[in-house]
């Protein structure tokens, strides 16, 4: 098969006369009726020009980018259409989309800066609307743009008439070399997203592109533009005293919860905290990075993983020759990241890091399960030695509109630690159910106490918590 020529950048120049087909010029009109009035002796007016016609199996002119539709958008660049049509109808799914790639790779700046600015514009009202994420691109989104707002995605906006191939277009604009390499190599790419505001501030968002029925689909996720202080959250005094540097200066705290749940938010509340409180060195290794913190007392160092590092596992490793006091690891998301984490703990280093687990119980048997049968032992018994404290938590709707925060909270007492290296995981709930006094609660306590202060209603308490007949128990005694 020959090679597909490259796609045409498009110009606003038009090409030489000489090269477009000329047009034929029309006869003399025919010789008026015998009863028009004669005609007198002034030359004929000036002919009007006809323009040339366009070239053969060219689109016919249409306005740019300035169009505006009736929300308020400007529509898709006209040539996307054409560069969507220029693909051969042979290559589908990742070869499709690698053909599109090669032809954005050849586009002017001008033309790239002219997509970006398409998607940017539904990207800036997610701000004012108080979208937490957006979604377009693949089948699924019918054309559209999706918000969540309040926990709820629903669509807003229509991409006009873009077709998928159009938006996968849009979508692979936004990526580098190296995330292209990510998308190929494990079809998804996660990458930071940055939006420029007429006042000089900057807003952050975290993205994903990722494969959706051989299209691209992109969700983005508004990063807080600012930290929540730590006293907001509602830690018990033992719990605000335990994740300080200066009161305890090893050890492993997790924060854990389902995607959406603000983990994010209450780690950076940590490292804020930590940045203001003590004269240190903190490393933050994420993939992408969301908040970027301004040092106070603190060295703040933000290591993303692909353009600074080409692993978690290796920026921890890196890390402990780096002279950190506090390690903080994105995600824990496979057990050479979980060895680094509790090998950096245990060598007297204060690590903090996330997984995707509803409880605190939970977030302990997952890591020792992630281990084969014949090494859960030797994990289960240097967690039971690292682990400081696990704070699990959700976001559920509140009365009147927004969202609020309710939590689950494990403080790894005597009592717990001698549960997790025996195994006896199921006995911390009740631990958890009777620690009050050492700042722990459990999220039905959390969910009954939201309901009591009418900040979410009983059915939300039942939908959200994880042991429901303790729910249940907790609401007949109100």
């Amino acid at each position: 098969m020959s090679p597909t020529p490259p796609f045409p950048h498009v110009s606003a120049t038009p090409a030489p006369p000489s090269t477009l087909p000329t047009w034929s010029t029309p006869s003399d009109p025919p010789a008026p009726p015998l009863a028009a009035p004669a005609p007198t002796m002034a030359p004929p007016a000036a002919r009007p020009a006809v323009p040339p016609p366009p070239p053969v199996g060219a689109e016919p002119e249409a306005p740019g980018f300035s169009e505006v539709d009736s929300d308020g958008f400007q529509r898709i660049p006209r040539f996307v259409r054409k560069l969507a049509r220029s693909a051969p109808k042979l290559l589908v799914g990742e070869d499709r989309l690698k053909f599109y790639a090669e032809q954005i790779a050849r586009l002017s700046v001008e033309q790239r800066e002219e997509l970006r600015g398409f998607v940017e514009q539904y990207v800036a009202r997610m701000h004012p609307m108080g979208a937490s994420d957006l979604d377009m691109g693949g089948p699924a989104t019918m054309g559209r743009v999706w918000y969540r707002v309040d926990g709820d995605k629903t669509p807003r906006f229509e991409l006009g008439v873009a077709s998928n191939d159009e938006v996968d277009i849009l979508i692979l604009n936004l990526l580098s070399e190296r995330q292209l390499d990510d998308l190929w190599e494990v079809q998804s790419a996660d990458f930071s997203y940055q939006l420029d505001g007429d006042n000089g501030a900057r807003k952050r968002f975290r993205c994903t592109t990722y494969y959706d029925n051989q299209n691209l689909g992109v969700c983005l996720r508004a990063i807080n533009e600012e930290v929540r202080a730590l006293d907001g959250l509602g830690f018990h005094p033992v719990i605000q005293k335990g994740v300080l540097f200066s009161n305890v200066r090893s050890g492993l705290a997790l924060v854990t919860g389902v995607t959406g749940s603000g983990k994010s938010t209450t780690l950076d509340a940590i490292i804020d905290a930590n940045n203001q409180d003590f004269d240190g060195h903190i490393v933050i290794i994420a993939k992408p990075l969301e908040y970027v913190h301004t040092p106070q007392r603190c060295i703040i160092r933000h290591r993303e993983v692909g353009p600074d590092v080409p692993s978690f596992k290796v920026g921890v490793s890196q890390a402990l020759r780096q002279d950190p006091d506090i390690i903080m690891i994105g995600e824990m998301r496979d057990p050479e990241t979980i060895d680094a984490a509790i090998e950096a703990a245990d060598t007297g280093h204060k690590v903090f890091s996330t997984l995707h687990t509803a409880s605190a119980v939970e977030s302990i048997d997952r890591i020792v399960a992630e281990y084969p049968p014949f090494e859960q032992e030797r994990v289960r018994t240097r967690l039971a030695d690292v682990l400081n404290c696990v704070v699990s938590q959700k976001l559920p709707p509140k009365i009147g509109g927004g969202r609020v925060l309710c939590k689950e909270v494990l403080w790894v007492t005597a009592s717990v630690r001698a549960a997790i290296h025996n195994g006896n995981t199921n006995e911390i709930y009740q631990m958890m159910w009777e620690g009050g006094r050492q700042g722990m609660i459990t999220l039905e306590q959390d969910l009954f106490r939201l309901a009591r202060e009418r900040k979410i209603t009983p059915d939300i308490g039942l939908q959200y918590s994880n042991n429901k007949r303790r729910f249940q128990q907790l609401m007949q005694t109100a």
